[in-house]
């Protein structure tokens, strides 16, 4: 009996058909507590250090139940092979590691349809190492991308499997928590990018600003795209508006709470600005449009077909403590009340995002790794 190899794609197919199987995590406490496998379901999973298993063999075995399908993953999959071969030796039958490692994970891209039009169809990219979503918007042969993530080589093979190229890259913002994929693209097909140019000035490539009210369409026919300036979580925030229908927010509304605006180091600034777009620009959207936002907290958000959208009347609602505020003081006394530490990566991100600094893919990949913490609040 051997240990077999299965994909990070394999295991979020089996989080979403509800398969059952113990995952069996083997990175260390720290890494664990940090960042783990999260789905749409629930799922057994258990964390058992590698160097447990090294230096208290049976007492790690131990812990692992019998009769059950067994999972494991670690942080570069080296680990997780060596253990499921302890546990083959020890009697497990069902036993599978996960190739790459745990930033496998991290990457993982997995486009679900949110609506077709007469000459269109749009895609949210799921990241669920992240909690963040990129969108795809396909028209004939063209797939415009918003906030595209740097697992560019899953964006290229959809546009592949769909006969299109990609052509235009929008950013909502410079992204703190992951690293845009937007600059490897230009560089792989020569993608234009379209950017805030208040949150882009002094970038080290070539790019498009966009300014409010501006409309992006394809070369033959399909939806328009039209700009609006949502500034708060940065200055340069800015939210695309696709058929008059649905909104990609970036990390301007969330399905629970809104983009938060300390992440810059000017909370007060920035707050007053996102006050000033919730109410003047957001609460005078029609309720029926569908927001698309650049991340979740949680999968409970995601509905029956497993797509994080919700009509803004709805998230109103969800948030009313929020969107309730009036008074700018006010508002300013909750984002104090749920400030909090940012992750000390998100800096170097934000250079990276402006081509200011390179890093090789190791490191990217590490830097890159672990949910967002781009909520106002945690919960609002």
């Amino acid at each position: 009996m051997s240990v077999q190899p299965f994909t990070a794609q394999d295991l979020f197919e089996w989080l979403v058909s509800k398969e059952t199987f113990l995952l069996l995590d083997v990175r260390n406490d720290e890494e664990f507590g940090r960042f783990k496998v999260e789905g749409p379901y629930p799922f057994e999973m258990i964390n058992v250090p590698y160097m447990e298993f090294i230096e208290h063999e049976e007492e790690s075995v131990a812990k692992v139940p019998k009769g059950k399908k067994l999972r494991i993953v670690c942080a570069k999959e080296g680990s997780s092979k060596y253990v499921g071969e302890i546990l083959v030796n020890h009697g497990h039958t069902d036993v599978a590691h996960m190739l790459v490692g745990i930033k496998d994970w991290g990457n993982l891209l997995a486009p679900v349809r949110v609506a077709a039009g007469d000459d269109y169809e749009l895609y949210q990219f799921r990241r669920p190492g992240k909690a963040s979503c990129s969108y795809g918007l396909l028209c004939n042969k063209e797939m415009m991308l918003f906030d595209p993530a740097k697992n560019i080589a899953a964006y290229q093979a959809f546009a592949d499997e769909k006969g299109c190229t990609v052509t235009r890259t929008f950013e909502t913002h410079r992204q703190a928590d992951y690293i845009s994929g937007s600059p490897m693209l230009q560089q792989a097909l020569g993608t234009e990018i379209l950017v805030p140019a208040a949150d882009f000035q002094g970038a080290a490539f070539d790019y498009t600003p966009v300014n409010n009210n501006d409309r992006f369409n394809f070369t033959h026919g399909g939806p328009t795209v039209k700009v609006m300036h949502t500034p708060g979580h940065t200055p340069g925030s800015t939210s695309y508006l696709i058929d008059d229908k649905f909104i990609v927010a970036g990390d301007m509304i969330f399905i629970f709470s809104m983009g938060r605006p300390d992440l810059g180091g000017m909370a007060k600034a920035w707050s007053r600005m996102l006050f000033q777009t919730m109410t003047e620009k957001i609460l005078a959207l029609d309720d029926s449009m569908l927001v698309l936002p650049g991340h979740y907290m949680d999968w409970k958000e995601a509905n029956q077909d497993l797509v994080f959208t919700e009509t803004l009347g709805k998230i109103k609602e969800i948030n009313a403590a929020i969107y309730g505020i009036t008074d700018e003081s006010v508002f300013y006394d909750f984002i104090q009340s749920n400030m909090r530490p940012q992750p000390e990566e998100y800096a170097k991100i934000r250079e990276i995002n402006a081509g200011l600094v390179q890093v090789d893919a190791e490191e990217a990949d590490i830097m890159d790794l672990g949910k967002n913490e781009c909520a106002a609040s945690m919960h609002a």
